[in-house]
């Protein structure tokens, strides 16, 4: 994202089935991400409702989505011309 917008370097997108397992993977991504890797959270919004869930991390930002949400957004074709980073664990 660096080339697109000075506000943030990487944006994950994710997409959970539930709104019990948003909350669990938004629970560990804090956990990983402050506990271990002590990188605190600047802001959250949506848990509550859960079908939107921002995690802002300064120069990572996270978005777990419910299905439909994350269809109807499209974050991925709004920000189509960013770079592709490939997870070590996920083939595209």
């Amino acid at each position: 994202m660096r080339d697109i917008t000075p506000i943030f370097d990487y944006f994950v997108i994710v997409t959970g089935t539930s709104r019990r397992q948003l909350h669990a993977i938004s629970e560990e991504i804090d956990h990983r991400l402050e506990d271990d890797l002590g990188d605190n959270r600047m802001g959250i919004e949506g848990y509550h409702e859960s079908r939107w869930i921002l995690l802002d991390y300064g120069t990572v930002v996270i978005h777990l989505f419910d299905e439909e949400t994350r269809e109807y957004y499209a974050l991925e074709d709004f920000w189509g011309g960013a770079k592709r980073v490939a997870l070590p664990w996920k083939s595209e």
